[in-house]
């Protein structure tokens, strides 16, 4: 389905970009990673990930916080693959605290990955896109792009803010072949949330279960965590033709919670 094509997915070393990469790549996709992470545990992936599907994979280390490294990776690309015809903006980091108490740093820090990474990635491709007419571009916002939860304040702004960006670049560039949504998932079951799981309980006294039921999924109706091979699945389709009339959507996959 997406055979010739090429994608660079941000924040791919791991949980939900990986699942969207390995998506990509079982469709036929080149693939740029991007991420963190123990330099040999990436190189693993990466070579993983070209043998099972049969397409390239390379990697890049660029820092989403840096405009210029953001540059940079977007240029490795088209030296790799000749263009880039999918741009996954996955890369996100989190905060949580009362927003009296709420560090500026991690407020500028979340603001840069979660949102002004996208914005200059957006703006390194769309040239190309637009002079090849054709371009999908995919933004991985969250449920709280669509509502808030408290002590969040600079991921739910963050992540409004990507929906708001998607939206205005969706209707600039629809009349050059080129789509622009948000993915909005609920909880997903990924080391990241294990890895609250623990903490949450630590911190509240409670079990792992009662952290799952009553804080995670309390809001998602279906009580179960997203799959990231669902998430997945959406990238793929909103990345082929068959999606070509969808543009400038906020697409919940988030078990009920946005309508609870």
């Amino acid at each position: 389905m997406l055979k010739q094509k090429s994608a660079i997915v941000t924040g791919s070393t791991s949980g939900i970009g990986l699942g969207i990469a390995r998506g990509l790549a079982e469709q036929g996709a080149d693939i740029l990673l991007n991420g963190f992470g123990n330099a040999d545990e990436i190189e693993f992936t990466r070579a993983e990930l070209q043998r099972q599907y049969g397409v390239k994979v390379r990697y890049s280390g660029a820092d989403m916080s840096r405009p210029d490294q953001i540059r940079a990776m977007a240029e490795l690309a088209r030296t790799e693959f000749g263009k880039v015809d999918i741009v996954v903006n996955n890369a996100g980091i989190q905060h949580v605290a009362p927003i009296e108490e709420f560090p500026e740093e991690k407020w500028n820090a979340i603001m840069a990955i979660n949102l002004f990474a996208a914005f200059h990635l957006i703006k390194a491709v769309v040239p190309d896109m637009k002079a090849r007419r054709f371009g999908r571009i995919i933004n991985v916002a969250s449920a709280h792009g669509l509502t808030a939860s408290p002590f969040k304040a600079a991921y739910v702004s963050a992540k409004h803010g990507l929906i708001g960006l998607s939206k205005t670049v969706a209707v600039e560039v629809a009349e050059f072949g080129i789509t622009c949504n948000t993915i909005c998932p609920g909880y997903v079951k990924t080391p990241l949330v294990d890895k609250q799981i623990a903490d949450q309980a630590k911190a509240h006294n409670i079990s792992p279960a009662d952290v799952v039921r009553d804080v995670m999924l309390v809001h998602q109706a279906r009580k179960e965590f997203v799959k990231v091979e669902e998430l997945a699945a959406l990238a793929a389709f909103l990345a082929s033709d068959a999606a070509a009339s969808m543009t400038a959507n906020a697409i919940p996959m988030d078990g009920g919670w946005t309508q609870h």
